[in-house]
């Protein structure tokens, strides 16, 4: 399992600690400090479109309408805090944040950990 992120975040955070105390063997690559290959990048979008953005960011509310209207590869590449996180890798599928469902999906029933 591979879940991408960052260090500093608290969902991503618990997604880690909920994870790894279910016995998950999780790898973790920052997004800021690791980078994430343009391959990856590409991946992400193809599964996840435009939610893969997070517009709701202080990034986001800091870029300029002309920058916001870039491609938005380009956007992840130039600002890795712009994407949605965490983005998990698991068993050959790609999961979006860490909301109940992918709680669920990754921890089975017992997804209380939040």
């Amino acid at each position: 399992m591979h879940l991408y992120g960052l260090k500093n975040c608290d969902t991503c955070r618990a997604a880690l600690k909920a994870l790894r105390a279910a016995g998950q063997e999780v790898d973790f690559t920052d997004l800021r400090a690791d980078t994430v290959s343009s391959e990856n990048l590409v991946r992400f979008q193809a599964a996840f479109g435009a939610a893969l953005i997070n517009r709701r960011s202080s990034t986001w509310r800091g870029l300029s309408d002309s920058q916001r209207a870039a491609d938005p590869l380009d956007l992840l590449a130039a600002h890795p805090a712009l994407m949605k996180r965490p983005v998990i890798e698991a068993g050959g599928q790609l999961y979006l944040g860490w909301g109940a469902d992918v709680r669920a999906a990754l921890l089975g029933n017992g997804a209380q950990s939040a």
